[in-house]
């Protein structure tokens, strides 16, 4: 992806990572992870689809990302986010159709296959 300059903004990539922001962003996915699992095998599927797309993890990545490098990173990966959605959700229907079909471990690993594969071919179509 091309990098967008915007005034005032400054190279930041000397700094060190900040290993409180990284421990947060550590706990709190693993707060997401936990809550979806035990909120989803008691069935309640959409309140789990609710907690795991909650913006949480988002918003800590855009705050490290932000504060690391600035707007021009911080926008860079937003439209990464915006670009791959359709395949996270092509994903989600491959999932969603083979499971009942070949069971739950073919269908994660041909999801996973057509997730790389479709975001490898987006990520060259957009260099």
């Amino acid at each position: 992806m091309s990098e967008v300059k915007y005034r005032g903004e400054e190279a930041r990539r000397d700094k060190k990572l900040n290993i409180g922001l990284i421990l947060l962003y550590f706990i709190i996915g693993g707060i997401v992870v936990s809550a979806t699992a035990v909120i989803g095998s008691e069935g309640k599927g959409l309140l789990a689809a609710f907690i795991a797309f909650f913006p949480s993890i988002t918003v800590v990545a855009f705050l490290m990302i932000y504060l690391e490098s600035g707007l021009s990173a911080t926008l860079s990966y937003v439209k990464g986010l915006i670009l791959l959605t359709p395949v996270w959700i092509l994903y989600l229907l491959a999932f969603f159709i083979l499971m009942p079909k070949i069971g739950i471990y073919k269908a994660m690993m041909l999801g996973v296959v057509l997730y790389i594969s479709s975001s490898l071919i987006i990520m060259r179509l957009v260099k």
